[in-house]
């Protein structure tokens, strides 16, 4: 495709892994000049052909007054009043709650920040959900022991236990959700990963089944709430396996995925780019609402339409008053994440559940792929430099645990291959596929 005006910049904020790469490439694919913000100075998106300039800027160790008069004076130095592409929640919850500030320097959608917040939050999204009648699985969010000790007197096992806020629960234990089998791991489990001064836990309905029941959609809805553009599509496979983002997706037609949410964001009145998550309960015939984030995910790519128009081109050109097309989703169209789908095939491949044959039979053809292309190969550079010494320092975590255990400084010579996945995850039951 072409637009016929790609004068105004776009700064994508936080350029870490392949979802920025995928904007920078698809919006320089147009000509548009992208410029890229990360703590690191070597990112997969800092290395693209399509990449105009990168900064360095860590935003987490920074005041948030610091961090705005540095985008200040990154939109003063752009001129044009560049567009600004959050691309994770709390980078989100950062632009939304300083929209004022920032909407004189760049291009942003004029989003509430109580909505982003509500969105971002699985335990707001939870009464949004239930507020506007969206089916969304049962959830009850304890705030002591005592309350999870009055739930296991109605407890139905399986059931989810996750984190309110998933990257307070990562940094704090590695996992963003677990698969609880009964009371006593609950409670082992509640007790390992809860902060009892700030409470941050979730116990949610397990819904049963496999990676066939996750659908997702992607979608932009301009300043009155209308969805210009919006594609459905499902996981094939997950990193880490059953919990984790895809790593082998493909794009379906989902009728009701589509009506649900463009029903929720017209009553709740959203403005910019979604990425929404459900799962398909068997037991009710209901698409249950797992998460929704107000932001680009790292996965638009998937959900592209036959003229090649994604989530980021529509919010380029309605934001530069150009007009977005009427646009068809390319069904069938696969997307793959090269170093995820290894670990999730090696994973799945150790629970039974996946052939080395079918893994292969599976990425016959794939359209695209996260990181490789053959017309912008240089991103490769980082992304295998970052694995490689991901593997040095896994092979040497096990040595030393080996050596520990053995008392020897020589220890036993039977490491895994591959070492423990890049994505953290353990093996499960097939029908424990859970997003």
């Amino acid at each position: 495709m072409r637009i016929s005006n790609t004068s105004t910049p776009v700064v994508v904020l936080i350029s870490g892994d392949h979802g920025p790469l995928g904007i920078t490439r698809s919006l320089g694919r147009l000509g548009v000049p992208v410029y890229v913000i990360d703590p690191h100075r070597f990112t997969p998106s800092s290395f693209s052909k399509y990449c105009k300039g990168k900064y360095v800027w860590d935003i987490d160790n920074h005041r948030p007054s610091e961090t705005l008069a540095f985008l200040e004076n990154v939109g003063r130095e752009l001129s044009s009043r560049p567009i600004l592409i959050p691309t994770s929640d709390p980078v989100a919850v950062f632009v939304a709650d300083n929209l004022t500030c920032l909407s004189h320097s760049f291009l942003i959608p004029e989003l509430r920040p109580a909505l982003v917040h509500g969105l971002s939050d699985k335990k707001q999204m939870y009464f949004l959900a239930k507020k506007y009648s969206i089916p969304t699985p049962e959830t009850v969010f304890p705030k002591s022991k005592t309350d999870v000790l009055e739930f296991l007197d109605r407890a139905a096992f399986p059931v989810m236990l996750k984190g309110i806020d998933g990257m307070r629960l990562w940094k704090r234990t590695g996992r963003k959700m677990f698969i609880v089998w009964d009371a006593r791991e609950l409670l082992e489990r509640y007790d390992a990963a809860e902060d009892p001064e700030f409470p941050n836990l979730m116990i949610q309905e397990y819904i049963p089944g496999g990676d066939d029941t996750v659908w997702m959609f992607n979608g932009y809805f301009n300043r009155n709430s209308d969805c210009l553009l919006g594609v459905t599509g499902k996981k094939i496979r997950q990193c880490p396996i059953h919990t984790g983002a895809t790593s082998l997706g493909i794009c379906l037609e989902n009728e009701v995925v589509q009506q649900t949410t463009k029903t929720f964001m017209k009553r709740i009145g959203y403005q910019g780019i979604l990425d929404i998550g459900y799962r398909y309960d068997a037991r009710d015939g209901q698409f249950k609402v797992l998460d929704v984030n107000p932001r680009i995910g790292a996965s638009f790519r998937l959900f592209t339409a036959s003229n090649d128009m994604d989530v980021a081109r529509a919010l380029y050109l309605d934001l530069t008053g150009q007009e977005v097309p009427a646009s068809v989703a390319e069904l069938g169209r696969t997307w793959l994440v090269e170093d995820s789908d290894l670990v999730s095939f090696y994973r799945y491949r150790q629970e039974g559940t996946l052939s080395f044959k079918a893994w292969l039979n599976s990425l016959r053809g794939v359209r695209e792929s996260a990181y490789l292309s053959k017309d912008d190969l240089l991103p490769l550079v980082p992304l295998c430099i970052h694995r490689f010494a991901e593997l040095v320092r896994r092979i040497g975590k096990q040595f030393s645990l080996e050596a520990r255990e053995t008392g020897s400084a020589f220890p036993r010579a039977e490491l895994p291959y591959p070492p423990a996945p890049l994505c953290s995850g353990e093996p499960r039951p097939a029908d424990t596929n859970i997003s």
